[in-house]
């Protein structure tokens, strides 16, 4: 059995970080979301892994590697363009042969691994089983329509008039028959080969589609709102670690992961949060379920709730909450006079101002 991960999208509603970043690899607790996703793929025991990647193929590339420290093996597969789940399904079919495989989209986050879920298709063999939640917002997701006794009777992507709360979750497990099914479907009305008509072609033509409805946590990471989500949730887990230099007039209160090479100075830090390596925190708060990466320079600032990206620099703030501060970016208070605010936003930029 193999595993294939999507990683190609283009991330459009994490813009403006994803002009510059892929958003597989934006950071939930200072560790990029693919790699939580490879660690689950490994945990099963599976090792020979398909990594299906589009324009930002070096980055992926860079921070992966061959697999080795992560236990896999990794062959990356090139795709022109984000044709649809079932395309990339399509263009890895040479990398796929004949064996079973488990589909794991790279910014989906799913806790608790899906061990138990690799073992049991292992063990049944259907042609193929898909992961369902219940969801408030089914328009936004494929939904899968179930009958009396449980199984799957229909499958529609993000529809107008949802048959069900029931959303597909961004990890699918097939055996070699959804070859056949991708090779059959037409585009949709997007343009995209979509997986969830291929799962419908197995069921029309009589093949065994199975469903688990999970009720742990899963999150598909595609937007600013769902990754301070899923970083919240992965530092309630954080094991508190201080091997950074923390002077005496600083104070750091509860789950608070503090790497080598940081700097706390005359600052406050409420956990659970983390520090990364040559971050320099100064006459600053830094409240809850905050993950500031390596290199940033924090000083008079408070923030809380929020993700930032290496080498960024907030200085002066009073106050900075529920955000997501991108790479190198800059962040100061304005001059009291005259009154006024200078910005330089890139495209998609969303700014609020307290007034």
């Amino acid at each position: 059995m193999k595993a294939l991960v999507l990683s190609g999208g283009s991330g459009t509603r994490l813009r403006p970080i994803t002009h510059t970043s892929p958003k597989q690899l934006v950071p939930v607790a200072n560790k990029p979301v693919l790699y939580y996703v490879l660690e689950d793929i490994a945990a099963t025991g599976l090792t020979e892994v398909g990594i299906v990647v589009g324009e930002t193929a070096d980055e992926i590339q860079d921070a992966v590697g061959d697999g080795s420290k992560f236990g896999l093996r990794v062959t990356y597969l090139p795709q022109q363009l984000p044709l649809g789940l079932a395309h990339a399904v399509l263009i890895a079919r040479e990398f796929l042969g004949d064996d079973d495989f488990v589909m794991y989209l790279g910014d989906n986050f799913i806790v608790g691994g899906i061990t138990e879920l690799v073992e049991e298709f292992r063990a049944e063999r259907p042609d193929a089983r898909i992961l369902l939640t219940r969801v408030p917002n089914p328009v936004a997701f494929g939904v899968a329509e179930l009958d009396a006794e449980g199984r799957v009777v229909g499958l529609e992507e993000k529809p107008r008039q949802p048959k069900s709360d029931l959303a597909l979750v961004g990890v699918y497990l097939f055996s070699a028959a959804v070859h056949e099914a991708v090779r059959a479907i037409k585009p949709s009305w997007r343009g995209e080969l979509e997986i969830t008509h291929a799962i419908q072609w197995l069921i029309d033509h009589q093949h065994d589609v199975r469903s688990t409805t999970i009720q742990g946590y899963w999150k598909d990471t595609g937007n600013v709102t769902d990754m301070l989500e899923v970083n919240r949730l992965v530092l309630e887990g954080i094991e508190e670690r201080v091997e950074g230099n923390v002077d005496a007039a600083s104070e750091v209160i509860g789950r608070v992961r503090i790497e080598a090479g940081a700097q706390v100075r005359r600052s406050r830090i409420v956990g659970p949060a983390v520090i990364g390596a040559g971050t320099l925190i100064s006459d600053s708060y830094i409240g809850p379920y905050t993950s500031i990466s390596e290199d940033c320079r924090i000083a008079d600032t408070e923030i809380e709730f929020s993700i930032v990206l290496r080498d960024a620099r907030l200085e002066g703030i009073c106050r900075v909450s529920a955000s997501l501060v991108g790479r190198s970016a800059s962040v100061t208070s304005a001059p009291r006079m005259p009154s006024g605010n200078t910005l330089v936003l890139g495209d998609h930029s969303e700014v609020q101002i307290a007034s």
